[in-house]
Parts: C-alpha cells; sequence; structure tokens
C-alpha cells in the first residue's frame, strides 16, 4: 500500500471567480436545453429524450451551485474582514 502513497504535498487550489464560472456553466446547460426542446419529437422517437431532461437537471443544479458558491464567497469576506478587524485591535485597550 505504500506505494499508492504520494511522497509531496498536494498544491493549493486554485482559487479564481467561481461565481462567474459556475454562472456560466448554469447558463450553458439552460441554453442546450431551450436549443434541444423544439426537437422533443425527435428525441422522444429514438429514445433519446434524457438528453433533454439532462440539460434541464444541470440548470436546476446550477442554480442551487450558484446560490452556494454565493454565500460560500460572501462568507470568505466576512471571515477576512473579522480577521484583519481583530488584528487592527490590539490586545488590552478599550475601544
Amino acid at each position: 500500500m505504500t506505494k499508492w502513497t504520494p511522497k509531496h504535498e498536494a498544491p493549493e487550489p486554485l482559487e479564481g471567480n467561481v461565481v462567474a464560472t459556475i454562472t456560466g456553466g448554469t447558463i450553458v446547460w439552460f441554453v442546450l436545453f431551450l436549443v434541444q426542446l423544439p426537437f422533443y419529437g425527435w428525441f422522444d422517437d429514438h429514445d433519446h429524450l434524457w438528453w433533454l431532461w439532462t440539460c434541464l437537471a444541470g440548470g436546476g443544479l446550477g442554480l442551487v451551485g450558484v446560490w452556494y458558491v454565493r454565500r460560500r464567497d460572501a462568507a470568505i469576506r466576512r471571515a477576512a474582514a473579522d480577521a484583519a478587524a481583530t488584528q487592527d485591535t490590539a490586545p488590552g485597550t478599550a475601544g
């Protein structure tokens, strides 16, 4: 089992504009759903209707993802502001 143990530390996670990424992906899922909607009959005839519903589910889950990452981003900013405020306040001084 030791041969599968990593010998180096994992890199730091990349932090980018997560809200924009998730929003963009959600828009793509909804656009794919709308593009396929006129072909509902063809999908139904060829037993590929799940393609349509997969796109709708992706869009719906994307909305949950947008809500989640916006709340996460706000929590990270709040924690950073609280840490900065705590650091600015010198111990033992009355404010």
